[in-house]
């Protein structure tokens, strides 16, 4: 393959993750400010979840056998786009609500779609897609940075009537937005989203042509049918931690922003996604150390250390509020928590689950990764920061955050009491 439809590609997977990138890490402190109630903001948190289970039929069942995949990738990024435009603008929860399951409807394909154009253009996938989907990684780390200069209070800057380009800048990065008014500039998160949705929907139309996959007569509901295998007790207790560190992380995404924001933290508006990024950065440098780590420590022991990550990053976020350095510091551990759970949970499937069960296994696992763990996250979360550890407008983050971290160490329990896979991956260690 030559560098030109890789390039492509790369760019591709920019954009793909920089629309999800962008909205997604100040929505939670978004939706309180137009005065939804908390079931109301799970509602609408819990569009991207759901989306997600339904993607897992139709991208996989009818778009990839209906539709030449780049065509179907700009369609779904042009309506998408547009859905995500309107977000910046409406403030009643009926079309606020409508828009983003519009949305997240047409995006959520569009991540297993991306990954089937990768594939299909590739001369060596396993040497070559490791690279391109970094540029996923990057795309997320990159939508961070335009509202460092977007989340900024003009009028503070003019005051501070800076001379020179680098004096303006300076300016511009040292006054961020807070309280109030960060929330309603929020709104940008939205309008920069979808223009980079639309965007992509342009360029679609350049990458390579990726024809419809013909039917294999899979039966549509092969990742139900892998259920059975969780009569494996290592299985369903690797399945059932899933759950919870899925949980724990829908909690930080839940939570970090406002918490950052907060008089607690005090980072400035426009410096919370940067800050936030950071673990974005981490997780590709823990990639290249996974499988030297999967090597040295074992399955068990790499999984329990991605947990810990989270239990680290949340005890720090409930005893030592007041220092901002380790604060942002502790944003490290999102690569560990990242690589060393989830990414180990795809690599174990891989090697153990046997080769025509592996997708259909796949699919049960991301049932909780981006399903119900999600779900279960977006229902409680607003519930717990604003009506259980918010009295008036004083927030009890310590008790907050005590409660994934405890979370936290539930899995671990479970991981090292009854997790006992066979030592040796064989193609029958996870039997039909």
């Amino acid at each position: 393959m030559n560098s030109t439809p890789r390039l492509r590609l790369f760019l591709m997977m920019v954009l793909e993750f920089f629309i999800w990138g962008a909205w997604l890490p100040l929505i939670f402190g978004y939706l309180p400010s137009l005065g939804f109630t908390p079931g109301q903001q799970s509602l609408i948190l819990n569009a991207f979840p759901v989306a997600s289970i339904i993607g897992m039929f139709f991208s996989n069942e009818f778009a990839d056998r209906k539709f030449a995949a780049e065509k179907f990738l700009a369609f779904s990024h042009l309506v998408g786009g547009l859905a995500m435009l309107g977000l910046g603008f409406v403030h009643d929860f009926g079309t606020f609500f409508i828009l983003m399951l519009v949305h997240c409807l047409l995006y959520v394909p569009t991540i297993s779609i991306t990954n089937s154009i990768a594939f299909a253009n590739m001369k060596d996938p396993q040497k070559e897609f490791g690279l391109v989907r970094m540029g996923g990684t990057i795309g997320w780390i990159l939508a961070a940075w335009p509202f460092t200069f977007i989340l900024v209070d003009w009028a503070k800057v003019t005051a501070a009537n800076p001379q020179g380009i680098s004096a303006w800048i300076g300016a511009a990065l040292a006054n961020g937005l807070t309280g109030p008014a960060l929330q309603s500039a929020t709104k940008w998160t939205f309008i920069v989203s979808g223009i980079a949705s639309l965007l992509l929907a342009a360029f679609s139309l350049t990458l390579p042509h990726t024809p419809p996959k013909p039917a294999t007569g899979e039966n549509k509901l092969a990742w139900l049918e892998s259920v059975r295998f969780l009569k494996h007790p290592f299985i369903l207790v690797l399945w059932v931690v899933t759950f919870i560190d899925s949980f724990v992380h829908n909690c930080y995404f839940n939570w970090t922003g406002t918490f950052l924001g907060s008089k607690a933290v005090g980072i400035p508006g426009n410096w919370i996604m940067p800050v936030m990024s950071i673990g974005q950065i981490a997780e590709i440098l823990t990639m290249f150390v996974l499988g030297a780590t999967l090597k040295t420590l074992g399955w068990r022991t790499t999984l329990i250390v991605g947990i810990l990550g989270h239990t680290a990053r949340f005890a720090v976020y409930a005893f030592f509020p007041q220092h901002k350095e380790l604060i942002i510091v502790v944003q490290i551990l999102h690569g560990i928590c990242y690589a060393f759970f989830f990414a180990t949970v795809y690599i174990f499937v891989d090697a153990y689950f046997p080769k025509d069960a592996r997708s259909s296994a796949q699919g049960l696992f991301n049932v909780m990764i981006l399903g119900v763990g999600a779900l279960v996250a977006n229902s409680i979360c607003p519930w717990l920061i604003q009506k259980v550890y918010t009295q008036g407008a004083v927030t009890d983050f310590r008790g907050l955050f005590i409660v994934p971290c405890l979370t936290s160490v539930v899995a671990v329990a479970l991981l090292a009491l009854f997790f006992h896979p066979p030592k040796t991956p064989t193609p029958d260690a996870v039997g039909h």
